[in-house]
């Protein structure tokens, strides 16, 4: 038999949509320039992003989706987001009413990122530090013009506290290559919460000033700045040491240094994406 003879049909077409080594894609000639291109993207846009943005709320969403992604083996690099809401207390009557988000903020993000096991079991298995890269915080106006934007582009209205996420990834965008790729990641709050023009309302309904300007202008729980365009959503990256310096203080309160063994110091190496002399060093400087 010639080796141009096909002994097995069945081989054919190979993964390039071709019949044999001289065959063409058996298509229709209209659709050769449209498949090309799409094969051209798809060879493109089939590697791992650049960057995955993850609404952290405290919880397990940022641990999951960074399990999922080193499960798959992907090294994009994890940015976690929350928005800003320093200076509010969580647990006070009057404070909840001045804040227009009640998930993926700081109020809950920081304190379970710097010490997780602060629940009611032995260990908390959502460890935030353990995998992000870096930390973003947005602003309430911010995420407020972003949303309105999603709502003008796309035509969907939807509660603010899923487009947290959103707001970095337009911040990292800005400075990354144009065919560098960026993931957003939200929570279940991207289909819920209230439409955020009521929000805003509510907000003044409480004392809050609610205007346009610079969002660097944002007091939570007494100012809400809208930027004015689309340069000025810029978010503001979190120093990553202070985080794991203000864990490990925590992690002295429950367990002294002086007692803590190797075990003890892999452990919070892995917990804080750093390495053992690393934890050494800021654990003396405690």
């Amino acid at each position: 038999m010639s080796q141009l003879e096909v002994s097995d049909f069945y081989q054919y077409p190979d993964a390039r949509g071709h019949f044999g080594q001289f065959g063409g894609s058996f298509v229709a000639e209209t659709l050769i320039e449209p498949l090309r291109e799409l094969a051209d993207a798809y060879d493109r846009y089939r590697k791992d992003p650049d960057a995955v943005v993850i609404t952290h709320a405290g919880g397990g969403n940022l641990t999951g989706t960074a399990r999922g992604l080193l499960a798959a083996d992907c090294k994009a690099r994890i940015v976690a987001c929350s928005v800003d809401l320093g200076g509010l207390h969580m647990a006070s009557d009057s404070d909840f009413n001045r804040k227009s988000f009640t998930t993926g903020h700081t109020g809950f993000g920081v304190p379970f990122a710097t010490w997780p096991d602060r629940v009611d079991v032995p260990r908390n298995a959502a460890r935030s530090l353990r995998y992000m890269d870096e930390y973003q915080l947005v602003t309430q106006g911010e995420v407020f013009y972003v949303t309105e934007l999603l709502t003008k582009l796309e035509g969907l209205e939807r509660g603010p506290a899923g487009n947290t996420s959103l707001t970095a990834a337009v911040t990292l965008a800005r400075q990354m290559d144009r065919d560098q790729i960026v993931v957003v990641q939200e929570t279940e709050y991207t289909g819920a919460g209230k439409h955020h023009n009521r929000q805003l309302s509510f907000a003044r309904e409480n004392g809050i000033e609610v205007r346009v300007g610079d969002p660097a202008g944002n007091v939570p729980g007494k100012t809400i700045v809208l930027p004015e365009h689309l340069d000025q959503v810029r978010g503001r990256v979190q120093d990553m040491d202070k985080l794991r310096r203000s864990y490990l203080k925590n992690a002295a309160k429950a367990h002294p240094v002086a007692a803590w063994t190797e075990a003890d110091l892999a452990f919070l190496a892995s917990d804080l994406k750093v390495d053992a002399a690393w934890v050494q060093q800021a654990a003396a400087e405690l």
